[in-house]
C-alpha cells in the first residue's frame, strides 16, 4: 500500500486550458492525472457529432493533448483517467494508440469504461417497466421519446478501479461521475474497500474539490480574487491522498494562484444541493463533516468527512430536442443609450407580433446595465454605451428566421446612434433540454475493456 499518491486536475471542462494536463506531468511530481470534460449538455453534443461521423463523439483535444505528454507519463509511469470518451470512448482510444504509433510507443495499456449510453435501450427498458422520470417535474420520458438526443447513465469509482486492476495506464470512460475520477485511484492504491464510507466519501469530496480545474486554486475566486497572483500561469489543483482518508490540497511550486481555505471552501459550495447528502454512485458523502485546515503556503488539508452507503440507484444525464432559439445583438451610444435600446426593443416586439409570429419565449437583455442583475440593477448616472441582445426561443423553425431578418432593419428604421451588427443575420440553432431521471444500478452494466497496442 503507497503511502500516499498525487492526484493531479487537469481539464475541468472540454475547453478548459489545453496546456494544463502537460504542466502537471512537466512542473513537478504527480502519480494520477484525472480529466474532466463532461458537462451534462455536452453529452448531446458529442452525440450529435457521432451522428454525423461514427468516428467522433469524444473530446477531441484529448488525444493531442495525450499525445504530448505521453513520453512523460510512460517515463514517470504517471496514470491518466478521464472522461472525455464521451459517446464514443472505444474511438478515443483508438485515436490515442494512433497518436502513440506515432511516437513509436509499444505496449501501451488503455481501459475503456463502456455501458453507459442506454440510447437504444429506453425502449427496451420501458417494455420491462423501467420508466425514466423526470426528477423535477416527474413526467415520463415516454412524452418526449422520438425527440431524445442522448441518454447516459452516470457510472461510479469502481469500473475504473476495475482497469486500473488490469494495468490500464490510461482509463478512457463515458459518463462517470466527476468524483470518480479522483476517488478511483485511491480505492486501487489504498485497497478500500466499497463499504468503507468515510474513505470513500472522503476519496468523493477530493474528487469534488479536483473537478473544476483551476477553480479551487484561485480561478473563479469570489471572496478576493485580487490576491490571487499570476493568474495568466495559474497552477491546476493537486490532491496529496493518505489511506486514512486525509488528503491535502495543493498545486506546483512556482505557478500561479492560490490554494487556501477559502478556495477551497467556494468550490466546495460548488454545484451542490443538500450538503449532508451528496449522491454519488458510490456513496452518500456529508459535506458538513468537512474539516479544513491551512497546513502552510498553498497546502489545505481535508480532514474528518463522513459518509454514508450508495443509494440503488444510477443518476441518467438524457437530452431531447425542444425546438429552436436565436439570438441578436446591436449597439447603442451616448446620449440616452438605455432609452434608446428600450424603444428598439418595444419597436421590434411590435413587430414581431403584427407578423403573427409565435414563440415561447422573447428575452431581451441590456448588457452594461441590467443583464446580470435584472430588476435589481440601479440606474448609473451615466451609460456610455449599451449592448441590447434579444432572444428567441420556439418550435417553429420558420418563425425564428424571420424574427433574424427584423433585428438588421432597426439600424436604419429606429433610434440612431447604433452599431454593432457585423456578425449578420442571427440564425436558428437547435435547442437541447435537459431530462435528469433515476434507473436501478440493476438495470445496467458497466463494461471494462482493456487492450494494448
Amino acid at each position: 500500500m503507497n503511502k500516499t499518491i498525487r492526484i493531479a486536475s487537469g481539464q475541468g471542462f472540454w475547453g478548459d486550458l489545453i496546456d494544463a494536463p502537460y504542466h502537471q506531468v512537466t512542473r513537478g511530481p504527480v502519480d494520477y492525472i484525472m480529466m474532466d470534460f463532461l458537462a451534462e449538455v455536452t453529452m448531446s453534443i458529442m452525440q450529435k457529432q457521432k451522428l454525423r461521423n461514427p468516428e467522433l463523439g469524444y473530446a477531441r483535444d484529448l488525444p493531442g493533448q495525450i499525445s504530448r505528454m505521453l513520453p512523460h507519463i510512460v517515463e514517470k509511469n504517471i496514470k491518466v483517467i478521464t472522461n472525455g470518451g464521451g459517446v464514443n470512448p472505444l474511438a478515443c482510444r483508438d485515436a490515442i494508440f494512433r497518436e502513440a504509433e506515432k511516437q513509436g510507443i509499444k505496449g501501451l495499456k488503455v481501459g475503456v469504461v463502456v455501458g453507459d449510453d442506454i440510447l437504444d435501450n429506453i425502449d427496451a427498458l420501458m417494455a420491462a417497466g423501467i420508466e425514466l422520470r423526470n426528477m423535477e417535474s416527474d413526467d415520463a420520458i415516454s412524452g418526449i421519446r422520438d425527440r431524445i438526443v442522448s441518454a447516459n447513465v452516470y457510472f461510479g469509482a469502481f469500473p475504473i478501479v476495475e482497469a486500473l486492476r488490469q494495468g490500464a495506464q490510461i482509463i478512457i470512460t463515458g459518463r462517470t461521475t466527476d468524483t470518480g475520477l479522483t476517488l478511483a485511484p485511491m480505492i486501487h492504491e489504498f485497497g478500500w474497500e466499497a463499504d468503507d464510507w468515510d474513505k470513500l466519501a472522503a476519496g468523493t469530496v477530493a474528487g469534488h474539490i479536483l473537478e473544476c480545474g483551476g477553480q479551487s486554486s484561485g480561478g473563479n475566486f469570489l471572496a478576493d480574487w485580487k490576491s490571487v497572483p499570476d493568474l495568466a500561469h495559474i497552477g491546476f489543483p493537486i490532491a496529496e491522498a493518505h489511506p486514512d482518508g486525509t488528503v491535502f490540497i495543493t498545486k506546483h511550486e512556482n505557478t500561479g494562484g492560490l490554494v487556501s481555505e477559502a478556495t477551497v471552501k467556494e468550490q466546495l459550495l460548488y454545484e451542490i444541493g443538500d450538503p449532508t447528502e451528496y449522491i454519488t454512485p458510490d456513496c452518500i458523502a456529508d459535506f458538513t463533516s468537512i474539516r479544513l485546515k491551512q497546513e502552510g503556503e498553498n497546502r489545505v488539508k481535508v480532514y474528518d468527512v463522513k459518509g454514508r452507503p450508495f443509494t440503488p440507484f444510477y443518476k441518467v444525464s438524457a437530452s431531447y430536442h425542444d425546438g429552436y432559439s436565436a439570438v441578436g445583438t446591436l449597439t447603442y451610444t451616448w446620449p440616452e443609450a438605455l432609452e434608446k435600446a428600450q424603444a428598439a426593443d418595444q419597436i421590434l416586439r411590435t413587430r414581431l407580433s403584427d407578423l403573427g409570429l409565435e414563440f415561447d419565449e422573447i428575452r431581451s437583455e441590456f448588457v452594461g446595465h441590467n443583464s446580470c442583475f435584472g430588476p435589481l440593477a440601479t440606474m448609473p448616472e451615466e451609460i456610455n454605451e449599451l449592448v441590447l441582445r434579444i432572444g428567441v426561443r420556439g418550435k417553429n423553425r420558420d418563425h425564428l428566421v424571420r424574427f433574424g431578418q427584423e433585428l438588421a432593419p432597426l439600424i436604419l428604421t429606429g433610434p440612431p446612434s447604433v452599431t454593432g451588427f457585423a456578425g449578420g443575420r442571427p440564425k436558428p440553432s437547435d435547442v437541447i433540454a435537459y431530462w435528469p431521471a433515476l434507473i436501478p444500478k440493476t438495470a445496467v452494466t458497466p463494461h471494462v475493456i482493456v487492450e494494448e497496442n
